[in-house]
């Protein structure tokens, strides 16, 4: 009886091994076959060449993560357009929203005129803020905020992906906000009252 059980199991093992291999077959032939395809269509909707790279390998990391549910052969050519689209137009949308942001940013204020003592001190107190940062992040925030490049321009430049200028902006934006966190709240005030 024990040895049927084991029979069992080792055969049960293998079974597996070979789905998951069959599996694994399947994703590397999508990845060949349609990776250069997905690349023009986000493209084509994007319209910049790292940002369409970015969301292609995010559409094919979707696919992997949801090998399970997918039945591989049938569905992932379409699952992949599908991903890829979505992906495309959020990128978009969050492009305008940083943009927008961007617009925002730059008070009138501070651009406006002869400034005055509070403005120089201002000004002061983020230039010194923005010096402590790390290197990298300091480079990636004054080609954003100050030269206002794009994350896909800077990225080039810097030769690192998307991912990165956006994470090392967060990182910098974060460490700006605790440093300048008195000079916020009184900006805030100033402008309720």
């Amino acid at each position: 009886m024990i040895l049927i059980l084991q029979n069992e199991a080792v055969t049960s093992a293998v079974k597996q091994k070979q789905a998951y291999t069959q599996v694994e077959n399947h994703y590397q032939q999508c990845f060949h076959a349609y990776f250069e395809r997905l690349f023009d269509y986000a493209f084509a909707i994007v319209k910049d060449n790292a940002e369409a790279k970015d969301i292609v390998q995010s559409a094919f990391i979707k696919l992997w993560e949801k090998r399970t549910a997918i039945n591989f052969p049938a569905a992932a050519r379409s699952y992949l357009y599908t991903t890829v689209y979505r992906l495309a137009l959020n990128t978009i949308r969050n492009r305008k929203i940083r943009d927008g942001h961007h617009q925002q940013i730059a008070p009138t204020l501070l651009t406006s005129g002869t400034p005055t003592a509070e403005e120089k001190e201002i000004r002061a107190r983020i230039q010194q803020a923005i010096d402590t940062l790390p290197p990298k992040c300091k480079e990636v925030f004054s080609q954003s905020r100050l030269e206002g490049k794009r994350y896909t321009v800077i990225a080039t430049e810097m030769n690192i992906s998307v991912k990165t200028v956006e994470a090392q902006m967060g990182k910098a934006l974060r460490l700006l906000r605790e440093q300048l966190a008195d000079l916020i709240i009184s900006w805030i005030i100033w402008l309720l009252i």
